[in-house]
């Protein structure tokens, strides 16, 4: 579907029906595949020859939609995984072991910090973060012999902080490392990580691409483009003594060794795969992708532009605002909009913010964003609240800041809402 543009690719990207097929993408709700004879069997777990052997590895369903999001993305090959962390931990688990590190931006989601600052430290693998106010010798001068990957957000949760994606690919390809970039908040239909030099792109699809806070998802695409061979990463050029000594980058191609070895090994081991029936579910939130996600951008401007003139909030943080000190990075990686996300806050602190949110009446407290329906949230008491003080405020969450999520209803209904809060804060 490369030829098509993006519109159209999420809808008819992935799942091809023969003459006389399902026209919609099949349900298949099987853990197991029947073959005629051992031989097929083996080949499968020999990686000789492709197929379904389980579907803790893969299923018929979900790979009709790692299809279509790795042509949304424009990458070789996607995984689908059981969420948006699972995809972050396996994406550096593929390549990183113990007594090796990773270099991270301070500003990405609380639960990745808590994942590379906890989790990973006790398998051993030191995590190493960078901020946009260092210079790029500071951050050069963290990298190694053992650093295997840069990661970052394109547009940082809640911070909404816009990872320089350009200036931080080249920096991670001086040093022969790859570029990992969570993709979550823009989507693919707002932003183009691979064509800035990235060159592994993460999703939490739990967001915008379902669209309807219905399934738990993650996605890892993989661009096709880094050069596994050039020393540093064994794991892909040398034997894999778990699949009989497969060496990935010589059977599968360099542009799609690292993705196969994630799910071959990985997904494997840890068991962590999209359900057939997220899969479908998934599917059906991407076919309208590209229309929800300009209705959120939409929508988000307009009440991003009212709480900016309102006398009772004191901050505003919102990329696609001509006023906000990101504007420019944004309208360079991001053209057609941010996301659904504002981040403000109201003066008076926390406590300010508590009654403005159990004042909203059309917009719902809960532990979600980037759905169709208008919703907000405390981080800091909330989702980052296991963050220190330190590590909050390196990434630019105050403690009465507020995460709106601004969905797809009328955007006069929203400001109403919004309004009338207001008065009560």
């Amino acid at each position: 579907m490369s030829e098509y543009r993006i519109e159209t690719k999420c809808v008819q990207s992935g799942y091809k029906p023969e003459n006389g097929e399902p026209r919609t993408l099949p349900i298949y709700q099987s853990t197991t595949y029947k073959y005629d004879n051992t031989d097929e069997v083996g080949e499968l777990f020999d990686l000789k020859k492709s197929g379904h052997m389980y579907t803790r590895i893969s299923n018929p369903t979900v790979a009709e939609v790692e299809k279509k999001i790795a042509d949304l993305e424009g990458g070789t090959g996607a995984l689908l995984t059981s969420s948006g962390m699972s995809a972050i931990l396996v994406a550096v688990l593929n390549i990183t072991s113990a007594g090796q590190n990773i270099i991270s931006m301070t500003s990405v989601y609380g639960g990745t910090v808590n994942l590379f600052s906890v989790t990973l430290k006790r398998l051993g693998i030191e995590v190493r973060y960078v901020n946009d106010s260092m210079s790029d010798e500071e951050v050069e001068a963290l990298f190694d012999e053992n650093t295997r990957l840069f990661y970052g957000e394109t547009l940082a949760n809640p911070g909404l902080d816009v990872f320089d994606i350009e200036k931080y690919a080249e920096i991670a390809h001086r040093h022969g490392v790859p570029l990992i970039v969570d993709n979550t908040f823009p989507t693919p239909i707002n932003c183009r990580p691979f064509e800035w030099g990235a060159d592994i792109v993460v999703h939490s699809t739990t967001k915008y691409m379902d669209g309807h806070a219905t399934v738990i998802g993650g996605c890892i695409v993989d661009g096709g483009k880094f050069d596994w061979t050039n020393g540093k990463y064994p794991e892909l050029t040398e034997p894999d003594e778990s699949y009989h000594g497969v060496k990935y980058v010589s059977h599968f191609g360099n542009g799609l060794a690292y993705i196969n070895k994630a799910q071959c090994q990985l997904i494997r081991d840890f068991g962590m795969p999209l359900t057939p029936m997220s899969a479908f579910i998934l599917n059906l939130g991407l076919e309208s992708l590209h229309l929800r996600v300009e209705r959120h951008c939409s929508n988000a401007l307009k009440v991003a532009q009212f709480l900016s003139e309102q006398e009772k909030v004191e901050s505003v943080s919102y990329p696609g605002l001509e006023s906000d000190p990101r504007h420019s990075l944004a309208e360079k990686y991001m053209p057609k909009g941010t996301s659904g996300v504002i981040s403000f806050s109201i003066k008076g602190g926390r406590d300010a913010a508590v009654r403005f949110m159990d004042s909203l009446k059309l917009a719902a407290i809960v532990v979600h964003v980037a759905d169709a329906r208008t919703s907000v949230l405390n981080p800091a008491g909330t989702t980052h609240r296991q963050l220190t003080d330190e590590q909050l405020a390196a990434a630019g969450i105050p403690a009465g800041l507020i995460r709106l999520s601004v969905g797809i209803e009328n955007v006069d209904d929203i400001i109403d809402d919004i309004k009338q809060a207001l008065q009560n804060a």
